[in-house]
């Protein structure tokens, strides 16, 4: 969770002519499958996709990311440059201490587009946990790539070797073959 603090302002009113002063409004935040599936929700198009968003978008995904419910649209328009580069910093975060080996992957491989949804299937499928989706997204993505390459690593080595058994039938076939082979050549020779 990151927890930021928007500053207040002070302005003067023209009407009363008195200053009026709004307070510091301090939000909650988390980068989430829950976040995530809210502002896809409400724009329609997959937040990941790494395309540039408008400033109603990106104030959107704020108001998504809150734990405290709607933020007012009040306190959003006082959001500061410094609010806006501690939550991208946030966002960006691996939120873990597991690593991988990168490798470079062929173009145009795996091109899927990525929303929400896929993601709730990746939960589904892998057996993981509902509270995770209110995990730090990218902890969540990692731990998916864990079970992944743990998954595929298993897959591996279940690659086992033949039982004594298995060798021996095998054997027996081959030595059955040969013998029927050399048949066939001693048959075709004698003509």
């Amino acid at each position: 969770m990151l927890t930021i603090t928007v500053p207040g302002t002070q302005s003067w009113d023209e009407v009363t002519e008195t200053f009026v002063t709004t307070d510091d409004a301090v939000l909650n935040l988390e980068h989430s499958l829950v976040s995530l599936s809210k502002w896809e929700a409400r724009f329609e198009k997959p937040f990941l996709s790494g395309g540039d968003k408008t400033t109603e978008e990106v104030l959107g995904y704020f108001n998504a990311m809150s734990l405290d419910g709607d933020i007012h649209p009040d306190v959003l328009s006082r959001v500061t440059e410094d609010n806006v580069r501690s939550i991208n910093q946030y966002i960006e975060s691996k939120m873990t201490a597991t690593w991988f080996r990168e490798t470079e992957q062929p173009r145009g491989f795996n091109q899927e587009v990525i929303t929400s949804e896929i993601i709730y299937h990746w939960i589904v499928a892998l057996e993981i946990d509902w509270q995770a989706q209110h995990w730090h997204l990218n902890r969540l993505i990692t731990l998916v790539k864990t079970i992944n390459e743990k998954n595929k690593a298993a897959s591996d080595n279940k690659r086992r070797a033949p039982t004594s058994g298995e060798l021996a039938d095998r054997q027996a076939l081959m030595a059955k073959r040969r013998a029927e082979a050399e048949a066939r050549r001693n048959q075709g020779g004698g003509e």
